[in-house]
């Protein structure tokens, strides 16, 4: 069974990233939660991990910049390791898709998401409304539910179809890596999704791939670089198709002192009766 990897929602502004980085090769076998990649975007960089145990089909290059939602790679499940190294060494011997289920079927398979790591300097969420319900069947990429930090509030959707199992309620608050539910995988059910075969062939590497990489700076340099007052322009960048380090932003000559936060405003005196509601992380 193949399993489609795609980009997840990362913040609310946040409408594309760019893959800067493959931690394994097309072909590799990869054990369950292994990191495969790392993604950028103009805010963060994220950390891409394997959903399941199984051979890497790469759909998108480094370099490459895809929207949210769009294909980054597969990975075609097997039971022992020297079976999926048999299945790198022939990628072409694939069995073909059989006739669509009519029913859902259990594979054994138990799939336990986890907090996604949504930031660098993000270290817990909180579970906000949950869309699905505990025992409902789920379809792959189906919304499950919100999860809210002190700066951006993010979607869990389904990471295979099956059977949920919640494991962390509406409010909880988690670190990330923490278990949030568990998908009983099945194939088929209604509606059936369709056949995670023959992943669509994605475009080649941008040409505007290097251009946008050289003096480009990674998440963390750009913050290093406000805080002492750098532009971007005046670092040279080492790392890939010259982007800019956090390494080259530490080294650079610091020109300009940090600027002193603002005061926060006063806060205006309310009404005599006044009621006191917890705050959600995003509203903090």
């Amino acid at each position: 069974m193949a399993f489609e990897m795609k980009v997840p929602v990362v913040g609310e502004s946040i409408s594309e990233v760019t893959i800067a980085k493959w931690n394994k090769k097309d072909g590799d076998f990869v054990q369950l939660d292994e990191l495969l990649c790392e993604l950028e975007s103009d805010k963060a960089t994220f950390e891409l991990t394997a959903t399941v145990a199984g051979v890497l089909k790469i759909a998108a290059q480094e370099g490459e910049t895809l929207p949210i939602g769009a294909l980054i790679c597969t990975l075609q499940e097997g039971a022992q390791t020297a079976a999926a190294a048999a299945t790198a060494a022939a990628p072409t011997a694939v069995a073909a898709p059989s006739a669509a289920p009519t029913a859902s079927a259990a594979t054994g398979q138990v799939l336990e998401m986890k907090v996604p790591n949504v930031g660098e300097s993000i270290a817990e969420v909180t579970i906000g409304n949950w869309n699905k319900k505990d025992g409902d069947f789920v379809n792959q990429d189906e919304l499950l539910c919100e999860i809210e930090s002190d700066k951006a509030t993010f979607e869990l959707t389904a990471e295979a179809s099956g059977v949920l199992s919640i494991i962390a309620a509406a409010g909880t608050t988690l670190a990330i890596g923490a278990p949030i539910c568990k998908i009983a995988v099945a194939t088929g059910g209604a509606p059936v999704t369709a056949a995670p075969v023959a992943p669509a062939s994605t475009p080649a590497t941008p040409q505007g791939a290097a251009n946008y990489a050289a003096g480009h700076a990674a998440p963390a340099a750009a913050k290093i670089l406000a805080e002492k007052g750098l532009a971007a322009a005046a670092v040279a960048g080492t790392g890939k198709d010259g982007r800019i380090t956090k390494e080259d932003a530490v080294n650079a000559q610091k020109t300009v002192a940090p600027v002193a936060s603002a005061a926060p405003a006063p806060t205006v005196a309310g009404s005599r009766e006044q009621t006191r509601q917890k705050m959600s992380p995003l509203r903090k």
